[in-house]
């Protein structure tokens, strides 16, 4: 897999604090994934509840001809509560399969991390060979600590968020891939002051903080994900077919020097969740609720 992921769930549907567009124009797809891959990028992240993002790649991997230039990472869709666990992840897969025009999926996830006791059916479909790997997807630190020594595990990383430093360390000194997701924070990172949000304007003095480090902001937080120890990749989604050039451009200066790499870490302390966690954003405060 290529260190850099492409993220397709902007292919399915409006995502993002920051997108004015909606979803990615069809015809644009194409243009990005044959882009992606003439600059190197081999691997696709995408999933169930994403949704008409498995069946818009599926459709463009075969008009393109990339079924077998290109690495898919999907997630089975949230498990219902009472439900029956194991057919209902082995009929996510059969679906995603069928949309994405696949045989075998190379890896697939658990979408939620609150589904972690049910990551023995998922490994039954490897064994079955119907999937490559198995693991799962968090967003809180309040993951089953069980989860850390999955095969794979995909969680946010980026330069406001430090949350998971100490499970980084651990699975890279484990040798177990990890995927970064939420490198520009869905885009607060990067959109104009003005059109921050009131209640999420708190982010705006780290931003101004991180720009004393003298690079153009999205510059830094692409290089500071690229920066993490271990087996990893980093996801990136894009609007169109600039962002996309913008970002293999910056992604080819590698990561930071480490000294730059260690002041942008100790520039900022564990931030509330209720900033850096989207799954807050649009959810009441206890004074609201």
């Amino acid at each position: 897999m290529s260190k850099l992921v492409l993220g397709t769930v902007q292919f399915g549907l409006k995502y993002g604090i920051a997108n004015r567009g909606g979803q990615v124009d069809y015809a644009e797809v194409k243009r990005i994934l044959a882009a992606a891959v003439e600059g190197g990028v081999d691997t696709l992240d995408t999933a169930a509840a994403y949704g008409d993002s498995e069946a818009v790649l599926g459709r463009a991997m075969a008009e393109l001809g990339l079924r077998d230039k290109l690495t898919v990472v999907s997630k089975v869709r949230p498990i219902p509560e009472g439900a029956d666990a194991a057919k209902f992840i082995r009929e996510s897969v059969e679906n995603s399969l069928r949309k994405l025009g696949l045989e075998r999926l190379p890896l697939v996830l658990l979408h939620h991390e609150e589904d972690a006791p049910h990551l023995p059916q998922l490994e039954e479909l490897k064994r079955e060979g119907l999937i490559g790997g198995a693991g799962i997807s968090i967003d809180s630190l309040a993951y089953p600590r069980e989860v850390a020594a999955v095969e794979a595990i995909q969680h946010p990383c980026n330069v406001l968020d430090r949350r998971f430093d100490g499970l980084i360390a651990a699975r890279a000194a484990a040798g177990r891939k990890s995927f970064f997701r939420s490198a520009y924070l869905q885009g607060l990172l990067l959109m104009p002051e003005s059109a921050i949000r009131p209640d999420l304007a708190a982010v705006i003095p780290w931003r101004r903080k991180l720009a004393e480090f003298g690079l153009p902001l999205k510059e830094l937080c692409l290089r500071y994900v690229l920066s993490q120890p271990g087996d990893t990749g980093v996801l990136f989604g894009v609007d169109s077919l600039d962002q996309l050039r913008e970002n293999l451009r910056l992604a080819v200066k590698g990561p930071l020097p480490a000294d730059l790499f260690a002041a942008v870490k100790a520039a900022v302390p564990l931030l509330p969740e209720t900033l850096i966690r989207p799954f807050c954003w649009n959810r009441p405060t206890p004074r609201q609720a």
